[in-house]
């Protein structure tokens, strides 16, 4: 094994991640016609609903019981990180925000001390499929910023910043830069004040790399010390990571301070990369709740119950937002965005 390589890992549902992750969820669902109240136009017989992850015929309800997804739930102590490739996600919570967004777009949200989404994936195409495609990455949040106030904020696709660079022989390499500055590309939008991704010295990157048959990219040396990397090899047959040929899928942890040169293989090559320096602090999850100790999540259950962490604003917990494919978000103090 190249010695810049340190770790080669077969994917599984969800993706194991290293510190400062938790986890990365990655879903690719052949949601089919729509039935004109945004569920598929097919029987749900045979699917435990309310709890379907079978992925049967190719795609899942999830926790949704009409429309596919995740109705309203809670979350205190991380981030998550939502990257839609393909399809609309509609989302709702506690601080009164909603959205709808996808084809590109990132949804960023610090739970920080308490909040409840949901997110709804609608089907609004009834002539045709509704394809949806997305990462989920749950990002932690140092002790300092566990109880930080909730923020939610929209990067939409267009403000991304990406580079496109074409090797000799013309082949072309996109990576679109969700957080983490790379050099060539306009410089990464802020990520929420509470982050760790905001500490400059976490020297978190999050970078979604697609590649052309044979093209050939090298992924920059990190510069942040203790900094981990790792790369997600979901698409492609096979690829050259390091000089080592690596079949897809994958999880390949490398030496961040090393540049990686990839060679994509015979079909285009697609990667997601982790990055980031440790928190280095315990960590203790029950479902939605990441602390640092078992008595903090025994005091985020007891504030749950209490508090609902704001309480739901919403006439259902599945919210959607109807049959406009418009990609709008309303933020918490009524100010509205469209990209």
């Amino acid at each position: 094994m190249s010695n810049s390589i340190l770790n080669i890992q077969p994917l599984g549902f969800p993706w194991a991640t290293v510190d400062p992750f938790l986890f990365c969820a990655y879903h690719d669902d052949a949601y089919p016609q729509g039935n004109g109240s945004m569920g598929p136009k097919v029987s749900l017989a045979g699917r435990e609903i309310g709890s379907d992850f079978s992925r049967k015929d190719g795609w899942s309800m999830y926790h949704g019981e009409s429309v596919p997804g995740f109705p309203a739930h809670p979350h205190r102590g991380f981030e998550t990180v939502t990257i839609v490739r393909k399809g609309l996600i509609d989302h709702s919570d506690s601080l009164g925000a909603t959205a709808r967004f996808g084809d590109g777009d990132v949804q960023w949200v610090t739970a920080g001390g308490g909040i409840v989404h949901s997110e709804m994936f609608p089907l609004l195409r009834e002539d045709e499929s509704n394809p949806l495609e997305l990462f989920q990455i749950w990002l932690n949040l140092p002790k300092a910023s566990k109880m930080a106030q909730p923020h939610f904020t929209m990067f939409w696709s267009g403000e991304v910043p990406k580079l496109v660079a074409a090797d000799d022989e013309g082949r072309e390499t996109i990576v679109r830069v969700i957080a983490g500055a790379l050099q060539g590309a306009a410089a990464p939008l802020s990520p929420p004040p509470e982050s760790w991704a905001a500490n400059a010295n976490a020297d978190v990157a999050i970078w979604t790399i697609r590649m052309q048959p044979g093209a050939k990219w090298t992924v920059p040396a990190a510069t942040g010390e203790g900094t981990r990397r790792t790369l997600y090899f979901f698409k492609g047959a096979g690829a050259r990571v390091a000089g080592e040929q690596v079949n897809a899928p994958a999880a390949i942890e490398v030496r961040a301070g090393d540049a990686i040169e990839l060679v994509a293989g015979e079909s285009v090559s697609e990667f997601l990369m982790l990055q980031g320096r440790p928190i280095a602090e315990p960590v203790a999850q029950y479902g939605p709740f990441v602390m640092n100790t078992q008595a903090e999540i025994m005091q985020a259950m007891n504030d749950y119950r209490r508090t609902q962490f704001g309480g739901w604003k919403w006439a259902d917990t599945a919210p959607v937002h109807g049959r406009e494919p418009k990609r709008f978000a309303r933020y918490p103090d009524g100010r509205v965005d469209n990209p």
